[in-house]
């Protein structure tokens, strides 16, 4: 069974921007608030935006607010990697029933892609070495929403600069070159995490219930744990792994290294290992 490269072309139906007029709309809106970044995506996107989020504060931050300002322009992506904890599962149900208008889609990774990476290199490979881990959340993860993202022109984050050091030089507005130049918005890059949970207070937005059980970061229910007292917040995912990037590559800046491209080739020389021993 062969794992095939997801070198799928972006499907665009919307406003093109090159390098240089999305760093002038940057430059525009890096001083404004988060709900003017996001009414402008809106206004230029509509229903060809996407939030793409797993359900974290962020991420139910931007919600809240996308869907004050266009509720049923408001498309939700998340993925479900086959991995969650049964809290997320309950989570999702409990976001459709608070946001009724906005379109919340459940995004699964193709299951003959995930039987041959369990056939090949067992079903808890990401404990084994950093590459596997990153074939893993390419498989589980990337894949999915790649394919979803054919079909959008623009995708919201919940990206911080001050999450971890490879997002710090992240702007509200960009082109995601490693999506196929989509416009990629996050609208909350210059807002600090007390800035999240004070809006979070002030507007009753419902958050995972993890939070409660010390979980400051919250992926697939092996690779995340609630941390320890002093620790940084990303230190509860792959806890395991020593100096290796907190990322499972949906969010690499071209500068920094595209993980999709090199989970690709891992993936390759792992089904070349397995036809040569066939």
């Amino acid at each position: 069974m062969t794992i095939e490269a997801a070198t799928l072309e972006p499907v665009s139906r919307g406003p093109v921007f090159d390098d240089l007029e999305i760093g002038e709309i940057a430059m525009n809106l890096d001083d404004l608030e988060p709900w003017d970044v996001i009414e402008w995506a809106y206004d230029t996107f509509g229903r060809q935006a996407g939030i793409v989020t797993a359900l974290q504060v962020d991420g139910m931050v931007t919600l809240d607010i996308a869907y004050e300002i266009a509720p049923d322009d408001v498309r939700v992506l998340t993925v479900d990697t086959g991995r969650l904890p049964q809290a997320t599962h309950d989570f999702i149900d409990r976001v459709r029933e608070r946001y009724p208008r906005a379109s919340v889609e459940v995004l699964l990774p193709d299951h003959r892609d995930v039987e041959a990476m369990v056939q090949r290199s067992g079903v808890n490979l990401f404990r084994k070495s950093v590459p596997l881990r990153f074939v893993c959340c390419h498989v589980r993860k990337v894949r999915p929403l790649t394919r979803a993202l054919r079909d959008l022109d623009a995708w919201f984050t919940a990206l911080r600069r001050d999450q971890w050091a490879s997002r710090a030089a992240i702007r509200k507005v960009e082109l995601d070159h490693d999506h196929g130049g989509l416009v990629k918005i996050n609208a909350l890059a210059d807002w600090a995490k007390e800035e999240v949970w004070q809006y979070v207070e002030d507007n009753d937005v419902p958050i995972h219930p993890l939070y409660a059980a010390g979980y400051t970061s919250i992926g697939c229910e092996p690779c995340s744990r609630p941390i320890e007292p002093g620790e940084d917040d990303r230190a509860g995912r792959w806890w395991w792994e020593e100096d290796a990037p907190k990322e499972c590559g949906i969010h690499c800046p071209i500068d920094t290294g595209n993980f999709e491209k090199e989970a690709e080739q891992i993936l390759v020389q792992l089904e070349n290992r397995t036809e040569a021993r066939v």
